[in-house]
């Protein structure tokens, strides 16, 4: 065969090629299923019917028990806001409008509906508590849970931890289906998860994706507190709008985790999302349903990562732990013999890299454990038992008074500690509510029903208890009573005594 009969024979054989390629494309083109219609101003489509599948899936990977057992445990919160009424100046408002609409417009006040809100929640118990993040409920006015099985029930805020993100909720039902707590330490990195909620109001949305790491720190907390905690569980488990509050579960539908971000910069799934782990959810939860407030332990040290140039810097032996760079107040470690340059590198044995990991480990505690901490110091290896303490630098486990929530009647008045979910709401760290003003010895003070009061004389009023002993306190003159009323607006009130 001579060269020209080669190449021709080259180009025949590329032609016959690509012809087959094209046809394939073209033949699999064909056998795609219908998308059908495009819904009106949605991203949804229609599509058809699908054959089962053939594909064997391995035992291991089989989603459907999980998610058969975990869905009806996941309930959609749903949330409803007053919007207060925003003052404009006359110049905004066209008189025309203030003269059609009247008394909308009365001293310029432009008044709004209530403003709703949407998330997840996680039934934890069959008597109805449900744990969901903070901010899925933050100072909501009213509170609503609707079950897998389309039952709607007003709930109650039991109490929340703005530094974890988590909340617990209570409503009033029996016989419901709940998730148990699995191990979050025990998840690894790898793993099969299913995140499930209710992303845009769409109830009962399962997602699958792996652990994609763990003690993660991505400063969403930053602004909730000083003692806040983020040792979040990472996946890539789809999780948008909607699911904060939902569940994060292993493969035997154990609860490992309620999801509470993601990293987007969009506001939509783009990733990463991440979880609050169950070791800590389970803390929080047993401690506003045991004492009404969430007893933080803390260890009492100034921390700082260590990496190759803090080492290099002040010669440390190793890369793995905390520095310990100071001390707070009446540090529990200080007063166990730790040392500022020191390196933790356990907490009860296990190994804490980064500060989200050693804060994991310590919020599990209670003020008054004890946990054995190892450090490095100057090469050598020790551990020492610290008794952890509170903020206030004591071992004590802070407790609602159960008589501060008993209703007391002053003066013909009834008063009330101000529920949780007022608290929350108006963002004030305790109050009193007063009902019955008209027919009281308040009358005259022009008070209304419902103004919840935060100090008398510029002491602070936490239950009736204190309203009582305040006034019983005060033989003669005036009082300043200072408080807020439900729609936030603050007022100030003269009594004489």
């Amino acid at each position: 065969m001579n060269t020209k009969q080669l190449m021709l024979g080259l180009m025949l054989s590329a032609m016959v090629g690509g012809g087959v390629a094209v046809g394939s494309y073209k033949l699999l083109e064909n056998e795609q299923p219908n998308s059908g219609q495009q819904l009106p101003n949605t991203n949804v489509r229609y599509t058809s019917a699908m054959r089962d599948s053939k594909v064997v899936v391995p035992e291991g990977l089989n989603f459907v028990t999980a998610a058969e057992l975990v869905t009806p445990a996941v309930v959609h919160v749903t949330t409803e806001y007053k919007v207060q009424a925003r003052r404009s100046s006359p110049s905004q408002i066209h008189p025309f409008f203030r003269d059609f609409f009247g008394d909308e417009f009365e001293g310029y006040q432009r008044r709004q509906g209530p403003a709703m809100g949407s998330g997840s929640g996680v039934i934890i118990a069959s008597n109805g508590y449900i744990v969901t993040n903070n901010h899925v409920i933050d100072r909501a006015d009213k509170i609503q849970v609707i079950l897998d099985d389309k039952r709607t029930f007003e709930a109650t805020l039991v109490g929340a931890d703005p530094n974890t993100d988590i909340a617990l909720l209570k409503i009033n039902a029996d016989n419901l289906p709940a998730l148990r707590y699995g191990n979050s330490d025990n998840v690894r990195v790898g793993e099969w998860v299913l995140a499930v909620g209710n992303p845009f109001n769409l109830n009962s949305t399962v997602t699958a994706g792996i652990v994609s790491a763990k003690g993660r720190n991505v400063g969403i907390l930053q602004g909730a507190g000083t003692y806040s905690v983020e040792a979040f569980i990472q996946t890539d488990a789809a999780v948008n709008p909607g699911n904060s509050g939902g569940a994060l579960v292993n493969l035997n539908g154990d609860l490992v985790g309620i999801n509470t971000a993601i990293a987007s910069q969009t506001g939509t799934f783009a990733g990463y999302s991440f979880a609050v782990p169950s070791s800590i959810v389970s803390k929080v939860v047993d401690d506003l349903i045991k004492y009404g407030e969430v007893q933080r332990a803390l260890l009492g040290v100034q921390m700082q990562e260590v990496d190759a140039e803090l080492a290099k810097e002040k010669g440390l032996k190793t890369l793995n732990g905390v520095f310990v760079a100071g001390f707070s107040e009446e540090s529990a470690a200080k007063a166990a013999g730790l040392q500022a340059g020191d390196v933790i590198t356990e907490i009860n044995g296990v190994k804490v890299s980064t500060g989200a990991q050693l804060q994991e480990q310590v919020t599990r505690y209670r003020p008054g454990d004890k946990v054995k901490v190892a450090y490095m110091r100057g090469g050598n290896t020790k551990t020492v038992n610290v008794t952890l303490r509170n903020a206030n630098g004591s071992t004590e486990i802070i407790k609602r008074d159960a008589n501060a929530s008993k209703a007391l009647t002053i003066d013909g008045a009834k008063f009330e500690a101000a529920s949780k979910q007022d608290l929350n709401r108006l963002d004030i760290p305790g109050g009193v509510r007063i009902s019955g003003v008209e027919s009281s010895a308040f009358a005259e003070t022009g008070m209304k029903d419902g103004f919840i009061i935060t100090s008398i004389d510029r002491t602070p009023t936490n239950s009736p208890q204190d309203v009582e002993k305040i006034l019983k306190g005060t033989r003669r003159g005036g009082l300043l009573i200072e408080g807020v009323y439900p729609d936030g607006r603050r007022a100030y009130y003269a009594i004489g005594r």
